[in-house]
């Protein structure tokens, strides 16, 4: 329980969001919330939406030996098995078997999966929370997508590097390497790559208290991921402006975007993030004096509280309500 309130809780906060490592290298929405956390990203190449191992079993080009390429694919898929598991031990584990495919990889001259296999290193270690040695692995995959002049790629590493640094505190540092994978995803029209990375350059400006720039990003990137039909990110999006137009004590905007993402939070079942909006649709109706209102949508979202075992977000609640029964006197 929980491991399950840490990954929820984190949906519905703006520093970022973190779920397993996904079958195939899908990097691109990488935010980090432990180190125990799993990572997963995506992107728009459907040319290598098929899954690393599957891809390395199907190449019949000159090799060392089949041999060497069935101990590639056997030590992926075993990295992939221990880096789901989400321990620390099991991604220490993980580690070493990426590696191990690593080096057979680089023998059999197979840049694109040495490159992947890179990404996928980098990610276990962002797991861990060691994030200059994912930003070592993340930065030998970019010198292998521009030597191969895939530019889809180059954006993807690009934003691994990015979250490094902004994990790091290099907030500039992250704020260049999103705005060169951005250009990159639209040279390439890859949207669902842009609106990841607007989300990510709305995340550094927020926590660099331009509240004003970090709203833009997302108003974005919110379009974006509707067009896409990706609708968990298009609840976060709204949820993010929602709460910036609150921090921006404009109430009544704030009130509208929470209320396009509480019905949308509800479809998908999202049980933290529907009491995360309930709150503070009830603390907006507080500030608006409609304490009736008020006591109405905390209340809901307390019930959610107890129910999912959320004791943190049950004190934030009954903090709320407190709040509201005392102003009424």
């Amino acid at each position: 329980m929980a491991r399950r309130r840490i990954r929820c809780l984190h949906k519905w906060c703006l520093s970022g969001e973190v779920s397993r490592p996904s079958v195939v290298l899908l990097a691109i929405a990488l935010v980090l919330s432990s180190p125990m956390a799993r990572v997963q990203a995506s992107t728009g190449g459907a040319s290598l939406m098929q899954s690393i191992p599957e891809r390395l079993a199907q190449q019949q080009e000159a090799t060392p030996s089949e041999s060497d390429r069935a101990a590639a694919q056997r030590a992926f898929q075993q990295g992939e098995q221990l880096s789901n598991q989400g321990t620390p031990e099991s991604l220490r584990q993980a580690i070493e078997k990426y590696a191990e495919a690593l080096r057979l990889l680089k023998a059999m001259g197979d840049r694109q999966w040495e490159a992947a296999t890179l990404n996928r290193i980098g990610l276990v270690y962002s797991s861990l929370g060691e994030h200059k040695q994912a930003l070592n692995y993340f930065n030998q995959e970019l010198s292998i997508w521009q030597t191969l002049g895939d530019r889809r790629w180059q954006a993807v590493a690009l934003e691994g590097i990015g979250k490094a640094y902004q994990s790091l505190g290099e907030k500039q540092k992250a704020l260049d390497c999103f705005n060169q994978a951005l250009s990159l995803h639209r040279t390439v029209q890859n949207r669902q790559g842009e609106a990841a990375t607007l989300t990510s350059l709305g995340e550094v400006y927020k926590s660099l208290g331009e509240k004003q720039k970090a709203l833009d990003y997302y108003s974005q990137a919110l379009p974006l991921w509707r067009a896409l039909g990706d609708r968990q990110k298009e609840s976060q999006a709204l949820n993010y402006i929602g709460l910036l137009y609150y921090d921006l004590n404009d109430r009544q905007k704030a009130l509208d975007y929470f209320n396009q993402a509480l019905p949308l939070v509800r479809t998908l079942g999202e049980r933290f993030g529907e009491a995360a909006i309930l709150t503070s649709i009830g603390a907006l109706y507080n500030d608006l004096g409609e304490k009736q209102k008020a006591l109405e949508y905390l209340n809901q979202a307390l019930l959610i509280r107890r129910a999912v075992e959320d004791r943190a977000g049950e004190a934030a609640t009954l903090n709320n309500l407190a709040r509201v029964y005392d102003s009424l006197g």
